[in-house]
């Protein structure tokens, strides 16, 4: 167990070490602060520096744990992996804000002008200030284009391209139909696309109910053979049998299970997308 924590402790210190050189930040220490005057602006960080640090930690931990370079190699490119991993995590959760939001949003937009009589521009700019932030900045550049050349159409084109979502594609066309056709049915159309979208929405929740025993298990891949090791290291000849050759082959493969294992079962839990139909060619 004290050789586990030593790896722990080495691998924290350089990941503060690396993140403090590249990033600035300070994690939790109490170093002094930095003075105006001395303050320089730091080199902004390419894609590749989370990847090599997190390389360098997994392969740091994988080495001190099985004394060898391969399983380090093995845990460096399984570390290297959440950079990603995470980007897509954070890609999902704004696409699922979207989902969550859209059904209001169509149904304050339907209010704005059927009841209020407000055009279609005005009552789609007006929704899109009350947006959840993640969406405030793609309604923002679409205002600023329709000020600029009062093209409803290419105001949507620049809407359809930043938001990339199904939902907004159908709505925006429907909006867009409106606007240069006219038309008294405007008012039943979104009333049918907001219902439409509820009852998406509650599907996909559902789905996403069901996946909590699958997603509980799925961290099972990674505590489970982690508990394992840690067991097997302070057993005996635990660690002298790692570092044999046999040992350092079986360690590989595990460790490249333990990868392709917790990516299978990523991809089995992925649920569909709606496929985009409205895409314009500037979109």
């Amino acid at each position: 167990m004290t050789p586990a924590l030593l790896a722990l402790a080495a691998a924290y210190g350089t990941y503060l070490l690396v993140t403090a050189v590249l990033f600035g930040w300070r994690g939790l220490g109490v170093a002094p602060r930095m003075t105006a005057r001395r303050r320089r602006p730091l080199p902004r960080p390419s894609r590749m520096g989370p990847v090599l640090v997190l390389f360098a930690l997994g392969a740091a931990v994988g080495f001190t744990l099985f004394g060898g370079v391969l399983p380090a190699v093995v845990a460096g490119g399984f570390a290297s992996t959440f950079p990603a991993a995470s980007q897509r995590s954070r890609a999902e959760r704004r696409r699922a804000v979207a989902r969550d939001a859209w059904p209001r949003m169509i149904e304050e937009i339907r209010l704005h002008v059927g009841s209020v009589g407000r055009s279609v521009p005005n009552a789609l700019f007006e929704v899109g200030r009350r947006a959840p932030e993640e969406l405030r900045p793609a309604f923002a550049a679409a205002e600023r284009e329709w000020h600029v050349s009062t093209d409803f159409g290419r105001t949507v084109a620049v809407l359809q391209a930043t938001l990339a979502d199904a939902t907004a594609d159908a709505t925006l066309e429907t909006l867009l139909v409106a606007h240069e056709i006219g038309g008294t049915d405007v008012d039943r159309r979104l009333a049918a696309l907001a219902e439409d979208r509820v009852h998406e929405l509650r599907g996909r929740k559902d789905a996403e109910a069901e996946q909590a025993g699958v997603r509980f298990a799925r961290r099972f891949v990674l505590v489970v053979p982690l508990g394992m090791t840690l067991a097997g290291l302070s057993i005996g000849t635990g660690r002298a049998a790692y570092q044999t050759a046999t040992g350092q082959l079986a360690v590989a493969f595990g460790l490249a299970m333990v990868a392709g294992c917790w990516a299978w079962a990523g991809r089995l839990m992925k649920l569909p997308e709606e496929e985009r139909v409205f895409i314009g060619a500037e979109a």
